[in-house]
């Protein structure tokens, strides 16, 4: 590109090399660089404001403040390059090549583009950034603007009990009434009354940078009816997907009947379900009172603990004489959080105390409620 010495063109294209390199860590910064806190995010910390009291604003100065940085990569290679081999005359355009004058003309104009593009996305209060016009199009009230629903978004995502998965800058976020997906120059916004959710295809891996195990990753496209907000695809660790299905609204339709692969907990889950189905059911009196779930408060409690795997007096069970209040999954998870994790394969044989009164009982003990 510049007019170097042969003997130095090694030196120059080593030097290259390693500039792409850390290009490409502060572009993609990997986990150990997150850590770090080396990042644009968390250089920019005092501009970019909180991401989670003011999610949307959060981004969109993100967006514009990455875009503008990444704009003077060429710009700070040429001057790196100059101060690394002053031979190069490189501050001197009129005595580098064409090529070199070239190189110099793009890295300049391309951050000055750059700088006008985020001065108009600026205007009028952040109106015209490619994030509000988004959100300008979900607006169910022609009153409102995109700022009613920018707070809708925020109020939602300070709650604990979003969804969030996906590595540093490509994160996938559900909340109750909205799913979005980030990523370096732009959010994905949509309302979970307007999207159809597709299992795309699937790709295992024995082992990933993310994970030291085998895993498998699904592709799951989401789909938008509002013609005006662009569909887009998500990445998910299976072991997360029954996670994700329970924020949804809407089923995630599986029409390559792609097979998952659940994690141990939902595999400890459904082979629960089963051994309850398989016990003896029990039938409340009529002055037992059934109330909700006291784990979840969404469903109705429908399983009781009744020692049946033993005599009354014997065993290591010990009948329990708490009334109903839990539901077959909350119980389910509840059993397999008191288990020894390394060894999953002692989990349905192993016991529990009950989540109430601490009463040892195990799977065989049980019952599911009909009335």
């Amino acid at each position: 590109m510049f007019m170097t010495p042969e003997n130095d063109t090694t030196i120059y294209v080593f030097f290259t090399l390693i500039f792409l390199f850390f290009c490409l860590l502060l572009v993609a910064p990997p986990t150990e660089f997150v850590s770090a806190g080396i990042t644009i995010q968390n250089i920019l910390s005092n501009f970019l404001g909180s991401e989670q009291m003011n999610f949307v604003y959060y981004h969109i100065r993100r967006t514009t403040a990455t875009l503008l940085v990444h704009s003077l990569l060429p710009l700070a290679y040429y001057i790196t390059l100059g101060l690394f081999s002053p031979e190069l005359e490189l501050f001197y355009p009129w005595l580098i090549g064409r090529k070199g004058q070239i190189f110099l003309a793009f890295s300049l104009i391309l951050p000055t583009v750059t700088g006008l593009l985020c001065l108009f996305w600026y205007r009028d209060k952040w109106n015209n950034h490619p994030i509000s016009r988004q959100l300008s199009y979900l607006v169910s009230d022609s009153s409102s603007s995109w700022r009613s629903v920018a707070s809708s978004i925020d109020v939602e995502f300070r709650r604990f009990d979003k969804f969030t998965t996906g590595p540093y800058g490509r994160r996938l976020i559900v909340t109750d009434s909205w799913i979005m997906k980030t990523s370096t120059y732009f959010v994905n916004v949509a309302h979970q009354q307007d999207i159809h959710l597709t299992l795309a295809g699937s790709e295992e891996h024995e082992i990933s940078y993310e994970n030291t195990i085998p895993s498998q990753y699904l592709h799951i496209s989401v789909g938008v009816v509002n013609p005006n907000i662009s569909s887009f695809n998500v990445r998910l660790n299976a072991t997360e997907f029954g996670d994700l299905k329970e924020k949804l609204q809407s089923p995630v339709r599986n029409a390559r009947n792609i097979v998952i692969k659940q994690s141990l907990s939902d595999q400890f889950l459904d082979a629960f379900r089963q051994q309850v189905d398989r016990n003896p059911p029990f039938t409340p009196p009529p002055s037992m009172e059934v109330e909700a779930c006291i784990g979840c408060m969404q469903m109705q409690a429908n399983v009781k603990l009744q020692k049946l795997c033993d005599n009354p007096a014997e065993g290591r069970c010990v009948q329990c004489f708490c009334r109903p209040m839990w539901c077959l999954e909350c119980m389910g998870k509840w059993f397999a959080s008191r288990q020894n994790q390394n060894e999953p394969e002692t989990w349905m044989s192993s016991l529990s105390p009950c989540p109430t009164c601490r009463s040892k009982f195990c799977v065989l003990d049980v019952c599911k409620i009909v009335s």
